[in-house]
């Protein structure tokens, strides 16, 4: 595996990095990496992040150096196909669309020259895989959307956007978990909260699993509003079976 680069992020981190596209062959490839370190307990690792590409290790200088540690993770490299990935989990996300929850729906139903049942049908037809988390704690970027409903961004970002929001950016879609700025153009909203400081996890999605969006009420959306208002509602888990979609 000599196309995988060691690179130098900073005096306590380097990245590495597996290729330069986004696809699901190198983020297997990514978490079984991450797989290898974790059972090699190389001493000194502090923390690993990964991303659509690559994985950032956080290290302890004091423990180890920069050279020693990228040839250990070199040793681990002709290991990787060896590596035994666990089934993906995938999570359930329930999903008001359109009207004061979804402003943009109309917008990206024109766009895409479909009806707004179109898109939505479209939309949540799909498990998302979660490359990476970022931007705010709990962001969830995601691939697989479909081309067909794919839409610019805003031309001026929102000051302000509700959390919980679910967006489409060009080819991607994702969810907001905080109030926060953004460009996206929003199609719905969850009243799960993807981030909850109170919350014993309290970022809910993880890198690896899947998204499957399904579309609910507003009285199904009030009522999951009000249970997590309570600390009540749980989210539907399943494990993703081979060529899901």
């Amino acid at each position: 595996m000599s196309d995988v680069r060691f690179l130098l992020t900073g005096d306590t981190s380097l990245t590495a990095e597996f290729g330069s596209e986004i696809s699901e062959s190198i983020n297997a490839r990514i978490r079984a990496f991450n797989i290898a370190l974790e059972s090699s307990k190389i001493p000194g690792i502090v923390e690993t992040v990964p991303t659509y590409r690559s994985l950032m290790i956080h290290y302890d200088p004091g423990v180890i150096q920069y050279a020693p540690l990228v040839q250990k993770l070199q040793g681990l490299l002709g290991g990787l196909d060896r590596i035994e990935i666990p089934p993906s989990e995938v999570l359930e996300i329930p999903v008001l669309y359109g009207g004061e929850m979804g402003p943009d729906l109309e917008f990206v139903a024109k766009n895409a020259k479909k009806s707004t049942k179109d898109v939505i049908k479209i939309h949540t037809s799909t498990e998302y895989l979660i490359y990476m988390l970022g931007f705010t704690p709990g962001f969830t970027y995601l691939g697989g959307m479909d081309e067909s409903i794919a839409t610019p961004r805003l031309k001026t970002p929102r000051v302000k956007i509700p959390a919980g929001s679910v967006g489409i950016a060009g080819s991607q879609t994702g969810v907001y978990p905080i109030d926060s700025p953004g460009g996206w153009q929003l199609i719905g909203r969850t009243p799960v909260r993807m981030y909850d400081p109170d919350r014993e996890t309290p970022i809910l999605p993880q890198a690896g699993q899947y998204i499957k969006f399904y579309s609910i009420t507003k009285a199904e959306f009030d009522k999951i509003a009000a249970q997590e208002a309570k600390g009540g509602y749980t989210c539907k888990r399943h494990p993703r079976k081979e060529g899901g979609k």
